[in-house]
Protein backbone atom coordinates (compact mmCIF):
# COMPACT_ATOMS: atom_id res chain seq x y z
CA UNK A 1 0.00 0.00 0.00
CA UNK A 2 1.57 3.27 -1.12
CA UNK A 3 0.18 6.59 0.06
CA UNK A 4 0.20 9.50 -2.35
CA UNK A 5 -0.63 12.96 -1.12
CA UNK A 6 -1.84 15.45 -3.71
CA UNK A 7 -2.23 19.15 -3.19
CA UNK A 8 -4.95 21.11 -4.92
CA UNK A 9 -5.33 20.13 -8.54
CA UNK A 10 -6.76 23.25 -10.09
CA UNK A 11 -8.15 23.11 -13.56
CA UNK A 12 -9.05 26.41 -15.10
CA UNK A 13 -10.64 26.40 -18.52
CA UNK A 14 -9.75 29.48 -20.58
CA UNK A 15 -10.68 29.29 -24.23
CA UNK A 16 -10.16 25.52 -24.32
CA UNK A 17 -6.86 25.66 -22.38
CA UNK A 18 -6.53 23.84 -19.07
CA UNK A 19 -3.96 24.45 -16.36
CA UNK A 20 -3.39 21.71 -13.78
CA UNK A 21 -1.03 21.52 -10.83
CA UNK A 22 -0.33 18.72 -8.38
CA UNK A 23 2.50 17.87 -6.02
CA UNK A 24 3.41 14.79 -4.04
CA UNK A 25 4.64 14.80 -0.47
CA UNK A 26 7.80 13.04 0.65
CA UNK A 27 6.87 9.57 1.87
CA UNK A 28 8.68 6.62 3.45
CA UNK A 29 7.28 3.16 4.06
CA UNK A 30 8.39 0.18 6.16
CA UNK A 31 7.22 -3.42 5.76
CA UNK A 32 7.18 -4.97 9.25
CA UNK A 33 8.33 -8.49 10.04
CA UNK A 34 8.34 -10.39 13.31
CA UNK A 35 11.38 -12.32 14.60
CA UNK A 36 10.34 -15.37 12.55
CA UNK A 37 10.30 -13.34 9.32
CA UNK A 38 6.50 -13.22 9.04
CA UNK A 39 4.95 -10.09 7.55
CA UNK A 40 3.00 -8.27 10.28
CA UNK A 41 2.12 -4.91 8.76
CA UNK A 42 3.24 -1.66 7.24
CA UNK A 43 4.04 1.84 8.43
CA UNK A 44 3.92 4.90 6.21
CA UNK A 45 5.29 8.33 7.12
CA UNK A 46 4.29 11.26 4.92
CA UNK A 47 5.30 14.89 5.20
CA UNK A 48 2.32 17.21 5.10
CA UNK A 49 1.86 20.85 4.15
CA UNK A 50 1.24 21.69 7.83
CA UNK A 51 4.78 20.65 8.74
CA UNK A 52 3.56 17.68 10.78
CA UNK A 53 4.43 14.19 9.62
CA UNK A 54 1.48 11.81 9.23
CA UNK A 55 2.39 8.36 10.54
CA UNK A 56 0.03 5.54 9.48
CA UNK A 57 0.45 2.18 11.23
CA UNK A 58 -1.31 -0.95 9.94
CA UNK A 59 -0.58 -4.07 12.03
CA UNK A 60 -1.82 -7.63 11.57
CA UNK A 61 -0.35 -10.55 13.48
CA UNK A 62 1.17 -9.23 16.70
CA UNK A 63 -0.01 -10.35 20.16
CA UNK A 64 -3.01 -8.58 21.69
CA UNK A 65 -2.35 -5.85 24.22
CA UNK A 66 -0.51 -2.55 24.45
CA UNK A 67 2.78 -2.16 22.55
CA UNK A 68 5.34 0.59 22.52
CA UNK A 69 6.01 1.72 18.95
CA UNK A 70 8.88 3.94 17.89
CA UNK A 71 10.89 5.15 14.95
CA UNK A 72 14.49 4.07 15.50
CA UNK A 73 17.66 5.79 14.34
CA UNK A 74 19.13 3.10 12.06
CA UNK A 75 17.53 1.42 9.06
CA UNK A 76 18.70 -2.10 9.92
CA UNK A 77 16.60 -5.03 11.15
CA UNK A 78 19.27 -7.70 10.57
CA UNK A 79 19.97 -8.65 14.22
CA UNK A 80 17.85 -11.50 15.62
CA UNK A 81 16.58 -9.19 18.38
CA UNK A 82 16.36 -6.13 16.07
CA UNK A 83 18.99 -4.32 18.17
CA UNK A 84 20.66 -3.33 14.89
CA UNK A 85 17.95 -0.62 14.56
CA UNK A 86 19.71 1.30 17.36
CA UNK A 87 17.86 3.62 19.73
CA UNK A 88 14.94 5.93 19.10
CA UNK A 89 15.31 8.88 16.77
CA UNK A 90 15.94 11.23 19.66
CA UNK A 91 17.20 14.56 18.33
CA UNK A 92 18.17 16.58 21.39
CA UNK A 93 15.12 15.46 23.38
CA UNK A 94 14.59 13.13 26.32
CA UNK A 95 12.33 10.10 26.06
CA UNK A 96 8.62 10.32 26.70
CA UNK A 97 5.94 12.91 27.15
CA UNK A 98 6.49 12.87 30.93
CA UNK A 99 10.07 14.17 30.48
CA UNK A 100 10.35 17.97 30.46
CA UNK A 101 12.77 17.77 27.51
CA UNK A 102 10.75 15.11 25.66
CA UNK A 103 9.45 13.51 23.65
CA UNK A 104 11.90 12.14 21.09
CA UNK A 105 10.89 12.72 17.45
CA UNK A 106 10.64 8.90 17.21
CA UNK A 107 8.34 8.53 20.24
CA UNK A 108 4.75 7.55 19.47
CA UNK A 109 1.73 6.72 21.63
CA UNK A 110 1.27 3.06 22.53
CA UNK A 111 -0.56 0.85 20.05
CA UNK A 112 -3.36 -1.18 21.65
CA UNK A 113 -3.91 -4.35 19.63
CA UNK A 114 -7.24 -6.18 20.11
CA UNK A 115 -7.58 -9.98 20.31
CA UNK A 116 -7.86 -10.12 16.51
CA UNK A 117 -4.22 -9.02 16.24
CA UNK A 118 -5.20 -6.33 13.74
CA UNK A 119 -4.88 -2.61 14.47
CA UNK A 120 -4.72 0.59 12.45
CA UNK A 121 -3.82 4.01 13.81
CA UNK A 122 -2.60 7.37 12.55
CA UNK A 123 -0.53 9.91 14.46
CA UNK A 124 0.80 13.39 13.69
CA UNK A 125 4.35 14.34 14.66
CA UNK A 126 5.51 17.96 14.58
CA UNK A 127 9.16 16.98 15.19
CA UNK A 128 9.71 14.48 12.37
CA UNK A 129 10.30 14.71 8.62
CA UNK A 130 10.91 12.05 6.01
CA UNK A 131 14.24 13.76 5.18
CA UNK A 132 15.36 13.32 8.82
CA UNK A 133 14.42 9.65 8.68
CA UNK A 134 16.15 9.01 5.37
CA UNK A 135 19.60 10.27 6.41
CA UNK A 136 22.81 8.32 5.67
CA UNK A 137 21.87 5.36 7.88
CA UNK A 138 18.10 5.45 7.37
CA UNK A 139 15.61 4.56 10.08
CA UNK A 140 13.42 1.66 11.19
CA UNK A 141 10.07 1.13 12.87
CA UNK A 142 9.99 -1.08 15.98
CA UNK A 143 7.07 -2.74 17.77
CA UNK A 144 7.89 -3.67 21.38
CA UNK A 145 6.45 -6.53 23.45
CA UNK A 146 4.97 -4.24 26.11
CA UNK A 147 3.72 -0.69 26.58
CA UNK A 148 5.95 2.38 26.73
CA UNK A 149 5.68 4.02 30.17
CA UNK A 150 6.46 7.43 28.58
CA UNK A 151 8.98 8.08 31.36
CA UNK A 152 11.88 5.59 31.61
CA UNK A 153 15.08 6.61 29.86
CA UNK A 154 16.09 6.04 27.17
CA UNK A 155 13.25 3.97 25.71
CA UNK A 156 10.22 3.72 27.98
CA UNK A 157 10.83 0.20 29.39
CA UNK A 158 8.70 -1.19 26.56
CA UNK A 159 10.30 -4.65 26.50
CA UNK A 160 11.71 -6.76 23.72
CA UNK A 161 11.57 -5.73 20.09
CA UNK A 162 9.07 -8.07 18.44
CA UNK A 163 8.71 -6.54 14.96
CA UNK A 164 10.88 -4.35 12.76
CA UNK A 165 10.76 -2.70 9.36
CA UNK A 166 13.29 -0.57 7.49
CA UNK A 167 11.92 2.62 5.93
CA UNK A 168 12.34 3.05 2.20
CA UNK A 169 11.62 6.22 0.28
CA UNK A 170 8.43 5.99 -1.66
Amino acid sequence: MKHLTLTVATIVGLGGAAIASAATADTAQAALQDRDGNAVGTVTVSDTESGRALISVDIDGVPAGPHGIHIHETGDCSADDFSSAGGHMSGDAGHGVHDASGPHPGDLPNLNVPESGTAMVEHFSPDLTVADMMDDNGSAFIVHSGPDDYTSQPSGAAGDRIACGVFEAG
